[in-house]
């Protein structure tokens, strides 16, 4: 799926156009980022690109770059979030899910920020 396409069934598009309502953390003009409505951590919070660019990181031709800045904006934005809130000051983990054996439930491009606790490794 090309930049500027939404996905008229995708919830993430859905919450990026307004449609769903969601307790947005940041926003540019490219990328959203808001608490998770199922939290894994006192601190969850997923970014995304507005525009459905991708369904994963597997997806992405980094060779085009608008995607290449897509994704740059993503990194932009999960570290001005980690940066501006004190529950990540003592660590934080970044996660993206590829595929439903990865943990993916949403298949729109997104990265998951947690924090808030001592997270446990190994994840899975």
């Amino acid at each position: 799926m090309t930049a500027g396409k939404r996905k008229p069934d995708c919830i993430f598009c859905r919450v990026a156009a307004g449609e769903l309502p969601s307790t947005k953390v940041f926003e540019t003009e490219t990328v959203l980022a808001f608490q998770d409505v199922n939290p894994g951590a006192p601190q969850h919070i997923l970014v995304i690109p507005k525009d459905h660019i991708a369904d994963s990181i597997a997806d992405l031709d980094l060779t085009d770059s608008g995607i290449a800045q897509t994704w740059a904006d993503l990194l932009a934005v999960a570290q001005e979030v980690a940066g501006s809130k004190s529950e990540f000051a003592d660590g934080w983990r970044f996660v993206t899910n590829v595929g439903e054996n990865g943990g993916q439930s949403v298949f729109h491009l997104h990265l998951h920020l947690l924090a808030g606790r001592r997270l446990a490794w190994p994840p899975g």
